[in-house]
This record gives structure tokens, sequence and C-alpha cells, in this order.
């Protein structure tokens, strides 16, 4: 087996993405940001591209991007190449990205939202990040843009300084970074 290691993009690299991107497409069929957003983020110092290789092949890649108010690192997409899943790779991956993340002065945890509509594939999702040291939270959160209600879930860095707990309350960070995500000029960051 090849080693595997990670890379962190915190600029726009057209070749990271390049290669990332068919991962993501396939992961995230639906309801992602489109190519000239991410660019967007990135121009704008909002998101970071995270991969792991597994030899000179990308195996997996996630978008994240700091909440520097609420000290949060949000996960906004994760994705293993569909053939590799259940090999312990997406473990990795965000094993590395909090590796990183407490670095980030300030930063106490991480968040991520998930489906909360009741399916195995979105029970799934739940299972993979509560392995990975994340909470599940109650509040189900309806956007007024997508049709599906979701979860907040969060894992803190250090429990002397956590994050909310709340799911109401880490909504309004995940909704923060979004809506930075979208706006059309930098004048409205």
């Amino acid at each position: 087996m090849d080693e595997i290691t990670y890379q962190l993009a915190v600029q726009w690299d057209e070749a990271a993405w390049l290669a990332a991107e068919p991962i993501y497409e396939q992961a995230f069929p639906d309801g992602r940001k489109s190519r000239e957003i991410i660019r967007r983020m990135f121009a704008r110092r909002l998101c970071q591209l995270h991969t792991i290789w597994q030899g000179a092949d990308i195996v997996g890649m996630a978008l994240s991007g700091l909440d520097e108010q609420a000290g949060a690192l949000v996960v906004d997409y994760l994705a293993i190449r569909q053939d590799l899943r259940g090999r312990g790779l997406g473990h990795l991956l965000l094993e590395q990205i909090g590796r990183w993340a407490c670095t980030l002065p300030g930063c106490k945890g991480m968040i991520v939202e998930v489906e909360a509509e009741s399916s195995e594939e979105n029970r799934r999702r739940v299972r993979f990040w509560e392995a990975n040291g994340f909470h599940l939270t109650a509040y189900i959160h309806k956007y007024i843009w997508v049709p599906e209600p979701y979860q907040a879930m969060y894992r803190n860095f250090d429990e002397r300084h956590p994050l909310p707990k709340e799911g109401k309350q880490l909504f309004r960070i995940i909704t923060r970074f979004h809506e930075k995500a979208y706006r059309r000029s930098l004048a409205d960051s």
C-alpha cells in the first residue's frame, strides 16, 4: 500500500481542485457549491481545500472555513473516493484537518451539518462523525433555500474552551459561513 499524504491549500490551486473535483462531484451530485463560488471563497480567504493522497492518486477531499468570531472550523464538505470508502481514509483526513485546525489561534473545535431526515444513509453519516468525536445536537434546522432539514454536529478540541452545545447556536455559525460564501462582492463581506 502506498503512503498516505495530506495536503492543504489555503489559496486557490487549480491543479489541486481539478484533482479533487471528481470526488466532490460524485459525492455531492446535488446541492453542492459551484466551482465559481468556491473560487470566490478562496479569493476572500473564506475556505481551505484539504486533500489526502495514496501515492500519486487523490483519495479524499474536504472544504472547510474558519469562523474566527466563534472559534470554529466549519467542515463544509468531506468526501472519500467511492471505491475506497470504509477503509479509514475519512478518519485519516479528519484527523489531519483537526491537527491543522488546532494550530489556528482561537480555534475551539469543528462543526459540520448533517441531513436530519431519517434514512439509513443519513444514519451512517451520523455514525461516521460520531466515530470521529463529533456530538449530534437535537435541534432541526430548516433552510429556506433547500428542502431537507439538517442537524449540527460539533467536536471540541479542549473541553475547557468548548464550542456551543446547542444546535441553534451552531447553526448561527454555519449560516454565517454560508451567507459569506454566497455573497457576490467583497464589499458585502
